[in-house]
């Protein structure tokens, strides 16, 4: 099988963290966007799609490429790593799995674990989350990936 992950992680690395893990699971390889080729991109028998929440939303930059992606059938899973709890009723991944499941991918899956997160009022007492994702985190993410795998 044939997995690429592509992923931004723009503040401390937990996103990059977790792909990482997923990508010795999956013996994929792990890309930003502005990395990503189409061409191996299409020819994956997997792709996943990751990034930090910021505001309660997936990064700008994962969200747009998947957007613009072209429409194609696929599998493909989501990932986020957030400071805070995701919310039931407004799951982080939910826009991303939309936008793929629209494009034609078979969404297999969303993973999302708790990470090191210093946004503005977190800042004042030197962060939340200081030592995650931690080695449960990364365990539950190796386990997500061989299910992927199957």
């Amino acid at each position: 099988m044939k997995a690429v992950i592509v992923c931004v992680s723009v503040s401390h690395g937990n996103t990059r963290r977790v792909a990482g893990t997923m990508a010795e699971v999956l013996d994929a390889k792990v890309v930003s966007p502005e990395e990503s080729d189409p061409a191996e991109l299409a020819g994956a028998d997997l792709v996943g799609f990751g990034s930090g929440v910021f505001h309660t939303r997936m990064h700008p930059a994962l969200t747009g490429f998947v957007r613009g992606l072209p429409a194609r059938p696929g599998r493909a899973f989501v990932f986020a790593t957030s400071g805070l709890p995701e919310p039931p009723f407004a799951p982080f991944t939910r826009p991303p799995v939309r936008l793929l499941e629209g494009k034609g991918y078979e969404v297999s899956g969303t993973f999302v674990c708790r990470a090191f997160d210093t946004w503005a009022p977190f800042r004042l007492v030197g962060g939340i989350n200081k030592r995650r994702p931690d080695g449960a985190d990364l365990a539950a993410a190796r386990a997500f990936a061989a299910r992927l795998r199957g």
